[in-house]
């Protein structure tokens, strides 16, 4: 829908990250409905119904699974010290696309190394598209404005 970034920064302020055209041409492209409400700390449901009240649809009433993506919850990942640290919020200032510069550092990686990611939201398609491609990756919430996220090289 034309007007949709809008439309997301208007529902959660949140969304501001979407004013970054390479977020916009990336990792935006590739979010569900589902990414994007974990990423605001919304329900799935919610965003949905507000994104379609907005555009001029009926909300729905029904739901299947709501619930987070799940993870392998491997917290010994986070024990282990990083070889490097990489702050996405940064990146994304700079009109930099973290997922890219990142998938770079691992190639380098041996296997077993880990890199940390933080970021001031849960980067829930980061996480998907490192766990589609075999990587083991933790998540904390540090506090409603900070995450940690882990990615071992396998």
């Amino acid at each position: 829908y034309e007007g949709m970034k809008d439309i997301l920064i208007e529902i959660n302020p949140k969304f501001k990250k979407l004013n970054n055209p390479v977020l916009r041409r990336t990792l935006a492209k590739v979010a569900t409905v589902k990414q994007a409400a974990i990423v605001g700390g919304m329900k799935p449901e919610e965003l949905l119904n507000k994104l379609r009240e907005k555009v001029g649809q009926k909300p729905l009433d029904a739901f299947g699974e709501t619930d987070e993506l799940t993870l392998e919850a491997n917290e010994e990942i986070a024990k282990k010290i990083p070889k490097e640290s990489v702050d996405a919020d940064k990146l994304l200032n700079e009109d930099k696309n973290p997922l890219a510069i990142i998938f770079n550092k691992l190639r380098s990686y041996n296997e077993g190394e880990v890199i940390k990611i933080t970021s001031d939201f849960k980067p829930e398609p980061l996480i998907e598209e490192f766990t589609k491609k075999g990587y083991k990756v933790f998540c904390k919430e540090l506090n409603e404005k900070s995450y940690e996220t882990y990615v071992q090289k396998n």
